[in-house]
């Protein structure tokens, strides 16, 4: 069975294709002397994503602990907070995970208030004054 990891990269103060541009066929070639039985770059408008499997988790460890492979992640575009390591396939969301779609925030995001017309009965608008009653007339229409 084969342990899938995945090393999301995100855009920063360059692309994140340039980077793997860079530095994709040193971490492949580590990866494949390594034990790595599958691999796989997946480019995405907001970055890439290197997903590799090994036959058990201590093969991913050595190969995270290699010089070069460190040094690859060490010159990401974003160093704060563009490099995300995760288990399975498909980034962070993971393929049981999938990414979810944001909530609205702004426009949009908030119930429309219900209109007074429609909340009051005949009663109460025939005791409400005349110009109130006027601006019932003039929302029906």
């Amino acid at each position: 069975m084969s342990h899938w990891m995945s090393i999301e990269v995100l855009d920063g103060a360059f692309s994140a294709s340039r980077w793997a541009d860079s530095h994709g066929d040193s971490l492949v070639e580590a990866a494949l002397t390594s034990g790595a039985s599958d691999w796989a770059w997946h480019r995405h408008s907001w970055g890439v994503v290197f997903e590799v499997a090994f036959t058990d988790e201590q093969e991913w460890e050595r190969y995270r602990a290699l010089h070069g492979v460190r040094a690859a992640l060490d010159a990401v575009p974003d160093p704060n907070f563009g490099l995300i390591i995760s288990r399975g396939r498909g980034g962070s969301a993971g393929t049981r995970d999938p990414r979810r779609r944001p909530l609205l925030s702004g426009s949009g995001a908030a119930a429309l208030p219900i209109p007074l017309v429609d909340m009051l009965d005949d009663d109460v608008w025939g005791a409400l004054p005349r110009d109130i009653q006027q601006y019932r007339l003039a929302a029906s229409r």
